[in-house]
């Protein structure tokens, strides 16, 4: 048990029974929640694990290696503790959780069991099961450089180096008409010529789509209004008077980059590349057979 608190370790030796297990989930929108198997509150490390909420865990699967520990959690869903209408709008989708074994008599001895992060969720009859995945499950996801003619940076993100923060890249603005929460209408767009925010992003900042956000499909100017499209609705509701903030889109090319963002030095992509056309390329099929460059 190298490792383990000698607090609780020491507890356990005596074959009292007064442990219980808390977990605490930190949602993606920054919101934190405790439950606890107990039939009262605990509280430790800032949070309140509260008692009677309906949660439990299966046995954690502990591995050695690079295999990845994973566990389950079951419980019903309830407007006190975790909603079916934060399941379904995505707000559990990748949270973080973390497990705890406590004696409830001294929370102080308690150790860690669990950290990782929420994967498939099931829903049905009122009650959820949720699957708890080990921090080993972010090595399944192949890392590397994209060589590729557009830029295969995000926009804002380290690669990319841009702060959406300057002036004239963002903009707050309320909701005027929606339809199927993807199509959003607006009287005007001051200061923004249409496209502007084609390929960016529109995110809710309160209301009850509060935290959550769409990437933008296209952005076009009717005769009476301005039309922002996403690719997929929003999942929760809106109402007009909600705020949203739109973001300044990029279409990965360098012209943009260059012309829009003028961040042409944090360009990612290698627009020179060759295609395969010209890899399989033959001296038969050139058009100029002088024998200089095929990419003058």
């Amino acid at each position: 048990m190298s490792g383990f608190d000698a607090g609780l370790k020491t507890h356990l030796q005596t074959g009292q029974a007064t442990t219980a297990r808390c977990w605490a989930v930190t949602r993606r929108d920054g919101e934190m929640l405790g439950f606890t198997d107990h039939d009262m509150d605990l509280s430790f490390e800032n949070v309140v694990f509260k008692a009677e909420t309906g949660l439990s865990a299966a046995a954690l699967q502990q591995t050695t290696g690079l295999s990845v520990d994973n566990s389950e959690a079951v419980g019903a869903l309830s407007d006190a503790a975790i909603r079916d209408a934060d399941i379904e709008a995505g707000r559990y989708d990748g949270a973080k959780v973390r497990a705890w074994l406590v004696n409830w008599a001294n929370v102080e001895e308690r150790q860690l069991l669990f950290r990782g992060t929420i994967g498939e969720i099931r829903r049905a009859g009122g009650a959820f099961e949720a699957e708890l995945r080990g921090l080993t499950d972010k090595l399944n996801v192949p890392l590397g450089r994209v060589f590729q003619k557009p830029c295969s940076a995000v926009l804002g993100d380290d690669g990319c180096g841009f702060d959406l923060s300057t002036p004239g890249y963002t903009t707050d603005v309320p909701v005027e008409t929606i339809e199927g929460r993807r199509v959003f209408r607006f009287a005007e767009l001051a200061g923004f010529y249409p496209g502007w925010f084609r390929h960016g992003v529109l995110r809710v900042l309160d209301g009850e789509a509060a935290g959550l956000s769409g990437l933008i499909k296209s952005d076009s100017e009717m005769a009476d209004a301005r039309v922002l499209e996403l690719w997929h609705p929003i999942r929760a509701e809106i109402a007009p008077g909600d705020t949203l903030r739109l973001e300044a889109g990029c279409d990965k090319a360098r012209e943009t980059c260059q012309a829009k963002f003028s961040n042409f030095l944090n360009f990612q992509g290698f627009p020179d590349i060759p295609g395969d056309d010209w890899s399989i390329s033959d001296p038969t099929r050139a058009q100029v057979l002088d024998g200089g460059s095929r990419r003058a």
